[in-house]
């Protein structure tokens, strides 16, 4: 099914269950349910909203529309992104929910690569069947009735307050409800206001907001021979650069993969393949284009998180199909559930089968399976969508990019969020002269920091105004702009959210009060309680940039050293300079890719003809790669050498022999290091030369 197919095809739908809804005779609220809160959809803010309200003493019950608990926490996304935050402010259920897992591999005697206590940058990686025990353990220690495929169909309303959800399968009365959808469905049902897609850059003042052009224009055509766009094309005029539209950012899956023989099933075959679909992506390809793959994250149980890649070009995303997501009913959703499905399984076959992709790349997919252990009830296909953004509510304070970059303090803040603005594909336009995606917004971090700007969330941009509804908090649907939910639509802080909005619903209730009346000091006094930080942090210095930055002086050094600040470099090197000491200003790495495309030639001339011993300066560790590819040439000769960097520098050395090469003068020598298969990080650091007469 076409984009334009699928947006037919659900607007159909919307027109026929909005036709249903207002046909619909009166409903009572007599035989409801009853309890004292109700939370809407089990997405990670769903289920810490009914944890933190059970555990401040509510009877809780949490609805979720599907059959799958625990939105994308359990259903493929294996590491939650706060490693781009300031970590010492992600706690209360975050942190313990992470504890928890980190406490359920130790049971089993497994140690992971991190420690959830340490406030680092590392990943906190995790199994997606793992997230999915600890979680149900949390909810059943609270008590929390859950209660699955309870499909949201219609609200009562006494004046401002809702009474009754009326769901497929029951009615749900409450004093306080809590919509934690990523769609924001009880909210549209509820009659508060929403708003769905961008603002334009006027409308909040926002530099970020419009239309978004980062990425390279692909020097290809996206029209066919008969003058149509090409298949995976979304527009051919994309609107003006400053105005809103009604677009979100791309959904996907996360896939769940492994190369494990004895836990690998393989990637099903697709339906109806057709070659063609992927014509775009072909010519990108052989234009000399490489931003065609899958981000893989690496998980415990020799496992990876598979995610679309925001700096790719074509990836797991299927821009333009989510955009009528949220505004269609069940039968619609699962209509382009599917389509992300069918599209997902033949990008992977495209990958890992079509000639015009690089053979490392073929073979790497190729290699993998998705796992038997997981996702046993879905035919271990990942259950939940990555729905990154859905309906906005417009409530009491819109939060936008002033209060992310520049008014971060707020009067009563309900969470501290630090991920950095951050935005994925929205649009893919044929233009005359090429074809470009549109809508990424990179990484906006603080300066040589590698998280974003922290800020509050007030309590307010949760609340709906008064007049519309009085006991209703949406934590994830929150009152925003597109570019602010670019920032706030990760897990941590989504699920501190529903910490919040949980205890404000638990307090609502007891105390009797509309949820925009409850004292503030009161909810902070019980956030501070359940373990949640809400000042914002206090930042440590950052060091002069000055020479003193440089690790060791390669000056200093003896023979002829060449620095990784010398090499040409290709495809993807990511600077650090976590681990020292180190040779320069820093090394870089290849983010573990094994892509093959990740190549780095130093070009030199040595002094005088020679044999010379080979050394390589790098940080070793048990992550990094053990078959690096390193081809030295120089005149007539042509020397492959293999290097473990798992291995360790000799002692109060700062590089390691690797091998001996014959060096001619008067020739350009060129040394090159690729990641070509390769199983770990490579690092690039420094090469040392010295000739063996010269030892």
């Amino acid at each position: 099914m076409s984009v334009r197919q699928c947006r037919l095809t659900v607007s159909l739908i919307v027109c026929q269950m909005t036709f249903l809804m207002t046909s619909m005779p009166p409903l009572s609220a007599a035989d409801a349910i009853k309890t004292d809160v109700v939370v809407y959809g089990s997405t990670p803010g769903g289920f810490c909203a009914a944890i933190a309200a059970a555990r401040e003493g509510a009877s809780v019950i949490l609805l979720e529309p599907t059959k799958h608990v625990g939105g994308v926490n359990t259903g493929g996304l294996s590491f939650s992104d706060s490693n781009q935050t300031v970590r010492s402010t992600v706690m209360g259920l975050f942190e313990e929910w992470h504890r928890r897992i980190e406490q359920d591999y130790k049971a089993r005697g497994i140690e992971l690569p991190y420690s959830v206590g340490v406030k680092d940058q590392a990943r906190w990686t995790y199994e997606p069947h793992v997230a999915a025990r600890v979680t149900r353990q949390m909810l059943d220690e609270a008590k929390v009735q859950v209660l699955t495929n309870r499909v949201l169909q219609s609200v009562i309303k006494e004046e401002s307050r809702i009474t009754t959800l009326v769901t497929s399968d029951g009615q749900f009365a409450a004093k306080v409800f809590v919509d934690a959808t990523y769609e924001g469905d009880l909210v549209a049902a509820a009659g508060v206001s929403w708003t769905i897609g961008r603002e334009g850059r006027q409308e909040f003042g926002e530099s970020l907001a419009g239309k978004q052009y980062p990425k390279e224009q692909m020097p290809i055509s996206g029209f066919d021979a008969q003058g149509r766009t090409l298949p995976l094309i979304t527009t051919t005029d994309a609107g003006q650069e400053e105005e809103g539209d009604r677009h979100v950012m791309t959904y996907s899956f996360r896939l769940c993969l492994t190369a494990d023989p004895d836990n690998r099933i393989p990637v099903p075959e697709p339906a109806n393949y057709d070659p063609a679909r992927f014509e775009a992506a072909r010519r990108y390809l052989q234009s000399g284009g490489k931003k065609v793959s899958i981000d893989l994250y690496e998980l415990p149980g020799g496992k990876f998180d598979g995610n679309n890649s925001i700096g790719g070009q074509f990836s797991l995303g299927l821009i333009g199909a989510c955009d009528d997501w949220c505004e269609a009913d069940q039968a619609g959703r699962d209509a382009i559930w599917e389509a992300h499905r069918q599209y997902t399984l033949e990008f992977y076959h495209f990958l890992s089968t079509d000639p015009a992709v690089p053979e490392t790349i073929r073979s790497r997919f190729a290699s993998l399976g998705l796992c038997k252990d997981e996702f046993s009830e879905s035919e271990h296909w990942p259950p939940q969508l990555y729905v990154r953004e859905g309906r906005r509510m417009q409530g009491l304070f819109v939060v936008s990019q002033k209060d992310i970059l520049d008014d971060p303090e707020k009067e009563d803040p309900i969470v501290v969020s630090s991920f950095p603005i951050d935005s994925h594909d929205c649009q893919r336009i044929a233009l005359k002269e090429g074809v470009v995606n549109e809508g990424t917004i990179f990484p906006v971090r603080m300066e040589r920091r590698r998280h974003g700007y922290p800020y509050h969330i007030p309590y307010r941009a949760i609340l709906p105004k008064g007049e519309q509804c009085s006991n209703l908090l949406v934590p994830v649907a929150l009152s925003c702009t597109h570019v602010a939910i670019s920032s706030i639509r990760v897990e941590p802080t989504w699920m501190i959210l529903g910490q919040s909005a949980g205890v404000a619903a638990a307090l609502a209730a007891s105390e009797e009060v509309t949820v925009q009346a409850l004292p503030y000091p009161k909810l902070r006094e019980r956030l501070l309680a359940q373990n949640q930080v809400l000042n914002l942090p206090e930042l440590p210095p950052l060091a002069e940039q000055t020479s003193s930055l440089i690790s060791i002086d390669p000056g200093t050094l003896k023979g002829f050293v060449l620095d990784n600040s010398t090499a040409e470099l290709k495809g993807t090197w990511a600077h650090s300079t976590n681990f020292k000491p180190h040779i320069g200003k820093g090394y870089v790495h290849d983010e573990r890719r094994a892509d093959g495309l990740s190549v780095a030639k130093f070009s030199f001339n040595v002094p005088r003809t020679g044999r010379y011993t080979v050394g390589m300066a790098y940080s070793p560790h048990e992550t990094r790669a053990t078959r690096i590819p390193v081809q030295v040439k120089s005149g007539p000769h042509t020397t492959t050498l293999i290097v473990d960097q798992t291995q360790p520098l000799p002692a109060g050395q700062h590089f390691r022999p690797v091998g001996t090469v014959e060096l001619a003068e008067g020739v350009e020598s060129i040394i090159t290091i690729s990641n070509h298969n390769t199983d770990g990080f490579v690092i690039l650091d420094a090469i040392q030369l010295i000739r063996e007469e010269d030892k």
